[in-house]
């Protein structure tokens, strides 16, 4: 891991130099990451402002989760799909809070990319104050493909990119494109995403797990014997209930976070395309292990665009812990 500290380097100068090391870019991915960067500024002032402009609570309506939509949630999604709506290279958007893929283009029509993306993981915790963030995957568009939903219907190992943006004390856009992972936090005096620590490398071992445990009589057996393990072992436990920010916590500390499959949600809860495949890529290409029913998270292949799946990811010795209670 590498603290810049030195020099000065923004999101967009870093995804331009990365692009020169391969002779064949086109630019057309920098101008993606640059619409996402884009819409987490935007995010991020609408966030700190949600109170004073009252659009704290719920929409009113029901996502295709079945779920309640929290206003921000829908703000968040319009914002990223405005931003993103405009890039030539784009060919499908894909949001955890739509049914369905949007197609922008066709391959022949030059739609290079497929964007994936939860527009604001946590947002419940808003009300109170709580961190949240947006979580995004992207993936080459298969021209061959007709139908939108079978063209985002990837496994997690072909993911080109991903990454997150998390608002909290501070703004901080973490990115992997498959050669480590890279962290940025956006100075609000410049407007830029500045880089801070490049190879971020997650710790093998930290004697911390983090999972709401109020669940913890309906998670399956082999859940419970690690829980009854830890206590045992002195861990401590860590939970803010949001993804992003409990796997952020790990990314940078260590431990181990878990989503087991529970009675109310028995083949997990949290989503495949838009949550799990991105988390699992950025913590493998740190260093650490993701894994979704007993398998490696980036081998599933998806059946359906809004796949629920369990997760365990974090350090190796930590999840390996997870894994020998099985």
């Amino acid at each position: 891991m590498t603290i810049a500290r030195d020099n000065l380097m923004s999101l967009q100068s870093h995804i331009l130099a990365e692009e020169a090391k391969h002779p064949s870019a086109t630019g057309d991915f920098s101008w993606i990451i640059s619409a996402i960067s884009l819409a987490g500024k935007v995010i991020a002032h609408k966030v700190r402002r949600a109170r004073l402009e009252g659009v704290l609570g719920d929409q009113g309506t029901i996502n295709v989760q079945g779920e309640s939509q929290v206003r921000m949630d829908v703000i968040a999604n319009d914002i990223i799909m405005r931003c993103l709506g405009s890039r030539a290279s784009v060919a499908v958007l894909a949001s955890e809070e739509q049914e369905e893929p949007t197609i922008l283009r066709r391959g022949r029509e030059g739609g290079k990319y497929c964007v994936l993306f939860d527009p604001l993981d946590g947002s419940s915790t808003l009300d109170t104050c709580g961190t949240v963030g947006t979580i995004f995957s992207i993936l080459r568009n298969d021209a061959e493909v007709p139908d939108a939903e079978r063209t985002v219907c990837q496994p997690g190992r072909q993911q080109i990119a991903a990454g997150y943006i998390l608002y909290g004390p501070s703004t901080v856009f973490v990115i992997t494109t498959g050669y480590g992972v890279d962290l940025f936090e956006l100075d609000p005096h410049i407007g830029s995403f500045l880089l801070v620590t490049s190879g971020v490398r997650m710790p093998q071992r930290q004697k911390t797990y983090s999972v709401n445990e109020a669940n913890s009589a309906s998670f399956p057996a082999e859940y419970q014997r690690y829980l009854k393990w830890a206590h045992g072992e002195g861990y401590s436990s860590r939970y803010i209930g949001s993804l992003v920010s409990d796997f952020h916590r790990t990314l940078m500390k260590g431990g181990v976070f878990m989503y087991p499959p529970t009675q109310a949600n028995p083949s997990g809860k949290l989503r495949l395309l838009y949550e799990a495949n991105p988390i699992g890529f950025i913590a493998e290409q740190a260093g650490g292990v993701s894994m979704s029913g007993g398998v490696r998270t980036l081998d599933i292949e998806p059946a359906k665009l809004h796949q629920r799946v369990p997760l365990v990811v974090g350090s190796v010795e930590e999840v390996g812990h997870v894994l020998r209670h099985a």
